[in-house]
This record gives structure tokens, sequence and C-alpha cells, in this order.
């Protein structure tokens, strides 16, 4: 769960994309940005909150959001799914989880009765000054674009 608090400024973060290209927070200065973050390429929950994203891209770029998804599978993983659902947007490949750490989206997890670390679900909406304006933990992974459109 993250320690983060909505009015918290947003940790800084530099890191690679599907496509190789660096991708900071500073680059989305005086931009808001749906910051997202999720478990797996290509499974079930994940691909419906991407393709909710995406379906609405248009939309949430009109009312000034950039989207950026994290998640800790590799750059080459991520340029797969990219491809195969036609994202428009960057997707970072978090291998070291340093950016889903600095968020508190990586942490405990129990499935099954199973205890393991992995990504949270969670979403950010960071502000054209930096700062944590929404933070989604119950993530509508099917009508996510609409939670972000509807905060």
């Amino acid at each position: 769960m993250s320690i983060l608090k909505i009015g918290d400024q947003a940790p800084a973060f530099n890191a690679i994309d599907q496509e190789g290209n660096k991708i900071s927070l500073d680059l989305y200065k005086g931009r808001k940005v749906v910051l997202y973050f999720y478990p797996k390429d290509d499974t079930p929950g994940c691909t419906a909150e991407a393709c909710s994203l995406r379906d609405n891209y248009k939309t949430l770029q009109d009312q000034g959001y950039a989207v950026i998804g994290v998640s800790p599978d590799s750059q080459k993983s991520h340029m797969k799914f990219a491809d195969k659902h036609e994202l428009p947007f960057p997707l970072i490949a978090d291998t070291d989880k340093v950016v889903s750490k600095a968020y508190g989206a990586w942490g405990l997890k129990k499935f099954m009765g199973r205890e393991y670390e992995g990504v949270i679900r969670t979403t950010f909406i960071i502000n054209e000054k930096g700062l944590i304006d929404e933070i989604f933990t119950k993530v509508d992974t099917k009508n996510h674009a609409f939670q972000v459109l509807n905060r």
C-alpha cells in the first residue's frame, strides 16, 4: 500500500520505456500525469486496464493528461504488449522495481493463502506542479479511464 498521500510531491524517476526512450517525471512538468502501476503484461486484468486507457486516450489527452504505465516486465515484454494492443503511451520497464518501490506500489500481497511480493495495482494522478492529486487503490480495470475522468 502506498505511503504517499494526496498533496505529496510525486517521487522523481528516470526510467526506460518499451521503445528505449528515457522517461522521467520532469519531461511531464506542466502536464497532468496518469501514472499507473500494474502487475504483468498481457494478463487479463492488466490488459483490460491498458485497453481502457487506450480506448479513452484521446479524451484523456484532451483533458490534459499524459498516461504512463509501469510494471516490472522487461522492455521487450512491454514492446510486445504495446504492439499487440496498440497502446499509444509509454510503458516503463521497472525491472529493478525502483519506481514501484518509490511510489509504494511494490509490497506484500496475498493470493489463495500464499504471501508474496509483487506490484500492488495503484494509479496516481499527478498535477501540473508535480503533486499527487489522487490515488486509486481500488482500480476497476475494465473502466479505469472512466475512474480517472470522473474523479
